[in-house]
């Protein structure tokens, strides 16, 4: 077995099929979600795209198969042209449960990230026959270990890593979100928008027995729904829900479900050996997931200490710039990059300035310290032109190379979705699997790059709200 998939543990059954397939919307959540699988016990890997035969083989058998995308920044015509042939080659795999990873703060909008036309493609992808009606999307609406609670519809989110939780469309940073800011707390208006209008099943709802709860589902089955929303106002409620799910897998293809790490948290906690949910994997699969989750380690490895890293920081948030500004005072190099330039980067302009700044940082690296580069100070309005932020990412993505190539690391970092995702699609890179958690909702990942002197490096992937204000000074120290 690959050293990405993890050893399965004495006694383990290994499963031919995995039971969930996702397609992440943006690389930082992907790796949430990559975390939550192996943390939980299941053998999992993130590819760059679906897994060929040979990448499968390389892994091993695996409980969960992620694909790491950029969705979030992608408008409908785009995922149009992306989507279909990824939601197909999932399915493929005979996994349970086909899981949609939307951002835990579902920030999206009809022109961009639109969760209800990737749901509607899921769902097209899914039909085995033309006049097949659609399947049902389950969507689970919060995520607690994030700070991500969804009551009676309604979004709430904490505000960084110890800030108070306000309603969605009154959060100090995502209601001002540069591309997609929230100006909607209700879910069901927020997706109507996009096209997905779902039913409420509400933390009273969850508060039932077992056999209410599956009457009070599958009543709005019946009466219509195509989509059901599921509140999650505390942990216990994922342990309901993931019953639900599990017991409505399909026997001859995967369950839709739609939502942040808290899908495959849902899945997990409702896997419990000898419970109903644990024998809906489907098929002859079923007495295999009677066992619950495996226990494997993902390839794991204890955290320690490295000698120096780099990192570049994409994100506009208030969490990231403290977080800069906490590894300054610890001793980094703070390098401004001109995004402009950056966001030019590879098309022949501005090559002087950025070869100036990869000189820099260099130098810095070569003292023995640590750097973090940053745009995040940058004018916001530039966010908003076309195919600026794309750009700019790719860019941020070519600048970590360039370092490395001059200066390699052992452990690097990314911050901020949108940078993650792209930068990281553009290395040609096979695949992520889980190093270890550094916080919450960051994981340090190991690239696999057969061939490649990226192969092994250690990569810290983290959307622009996650973390503590140490988090780059942990990354260099090792700690989790």
């Amino acid at each position: 077995m690959g050293s990405g998939a993890g050893a399965t543990a004495s006694g383990a059954l290994a499963h031919a099929r995995p039971r969930v397939a996702f397609y992440g919307d943006d690389f930082t959540g992907s790796t949430d979600t990559l975390a939550a699988a192996v943390t939980g016990g299941w053998r999992a890997a993130l590819f760059m795209d679906v897994p060929s035969a040979e990448d499968l083989r390389r892994h091993g058998a695996l409980d969960c198969i992620g694909v790491a995308g950029s969705a979030r920044s992608l408008s409908p015509a785009a995922m149009d042209r992306v989507l279909p042939r990824i939601f197909s080659g999932l399915a493929a795999t005979g996994a349970a449960v086909l899981h949609y990873k939307t951002c835990s703060t579902f920030d999206s909008a009809p022109h961009v990230g639109s969760i209800g036309h990737a749901a509607m493609l899921a769902r097209a992808a899914l039909r085995r026959t033309a006049d097949a009606p659609p399947a049902p999307a389950y969507i689970v609406g919060g995520q607690p270990n994030l700070g991500r609670y969804c009551a009676y519809a309604n979004l709430y989110a904490r505000a960084g890593q110890d800030g108070g939780i306000h309603r969605i469309d009154r959060h100090p940073t995502m209601r001002h979100h540069p591309v997609t800011p929230m100006d909607e707390a209700d879910l069901r208006v927020h997706l109507g928008r996009q096209g997905l209008r779902p039913w409420s099943f509400d933390a009273e709802m969850l508060e039932l027995p077992e056999a209410e709860q599956d009457v009070r589902l599958d009543a709005m089955l019946r009466e219509g729904a195509d989509a059901v929303l599921f509140d999650v106002t505390r942990p216990a409620h994922l342990a309901a829900i993931g019953r639900l799910l599990w017991a409505r897998c399909p026997g001859d293809g995967p369950l839709l479900a739609l939502g942040p790490t808290g899908v495959v948290q849902a899945l997990l906690a409702g896997t419990g050996a000898g419970s109903p949910a644990s024998m809906a994997a489907g098929g002859a699969d079923k007495a295999q997931a009677a066992s619950g989750p495996t226990a494997a380690s993902g390839g794991r490895v204890s955290p320690a200490a490295v000698a120096q890293t780099f990192i570049v920081a994409g994100s506009r948030s208030p969490v990231t710039a403290a977080q800069i500004d906490r590894s300054v005072q610890d001793g980094f190099v703070s390098v401004e990059a001109d995004p402009a330039a950056l966001a030019r980067h590879g098309e022949g302009h501005d090559e002087s300035v950025v070869a100036d700044l990869v000189a820099r940082i260099v130098d810095a690296l070569r003292t023995g310290r640590s750097v973090v580069a940053h745009t995040t100070f940058a004018d916001a309005g530039a966010a908003l032109r076309p195919g600026y932020t794309q750009a700019l990412a790719v860019g941020s993505g070519r600048l970590m190379r360039d370092v490395l190539a001059r200066h390699p690391l052992r452990r690097v970092g990314f911050a901020g979705g949108d940078t993650s995702s792209l930068a990281v699609q553009s290395w040609g890179i096979a695949a992520l699997t889980l190093a270890y958690v550094l916080a919450p909702g960051v994981a340090v990942c190991r690239i696999d790059a057969p061939g490649q002197d990226l192969d092994g490096v250690e990569l810290m992937l983290k959307g622009g709200q996650m973390g503590p204000p140490a988090l780059f000074s942990d990354l260099l120290a090792g700690s989790a």
